[in-house]
């Protein structure tokens, strides 16, 4: 990772509801609203949302304890309710659950004991994503010419 803070993707639109989202490596995303012909499996913006907080926080709790064991299982379930109420649509009640289990064995064991405070990092102080969120950190939107 470098040393510059900055991070960008950039989204383009590919047809009516649909975009791509680039990274400044080159990797892509697809998604766009979900409905409509060939949207069936499609992710919407705000799946990525949770998906984004899910793997923000499943990579902290994976570096944490894979270095002991390896696990049998690893899971994270990130849901919320959409609303639109006075403040405008957004997501209430955030809940991320993992769902992890390891093998037998002393490194699993030390995996295990580890897991609830890896979690727990994680959500109070590493994962960008959720604190991001969490925090409440003001979006800026402008237009420019094209």
């Amino acid at each position: 990772m470098t040393d510059n803070p900055l991070r960008t993707v950039t989204v383009e639109r590919t047809s009516t509801g649909h975009f791509t989202a680039t990274n400044t490596r080159g990797g892509t995303i697809s998604f766009g609203t979900g409905s409509g012909a060939d949207s069936d499996t499609e992710f919407t913006p705000v799946e990525l949302l949770l998906a984004a907080i899910g793997g923000c926080t499943a990579v902290d709790v994976d570096i944490a304890t894979s270095r002991h064991a390896e696990p049998s299982e690893f899971s994270v379930t990130v849901a919320g309710n959409k609303v639109s109420d006075d403040l405008g649509n957004r997501l209430t009640d955030l809940t991320v659950t993992f769902s992890v289990a390891f093998p037998e064995g002393e490194g699993a064991d030390r995996a295990r004991a580890i897991l609830p405070r890896a979690v727990k990092t994680s959500h109070d102080r590493l994962c960008t994503v959720s604190r991001t969120v969490e925090i409440g950190t003001p979006v800026t939107a402008t237009v420019e010419e094209a």
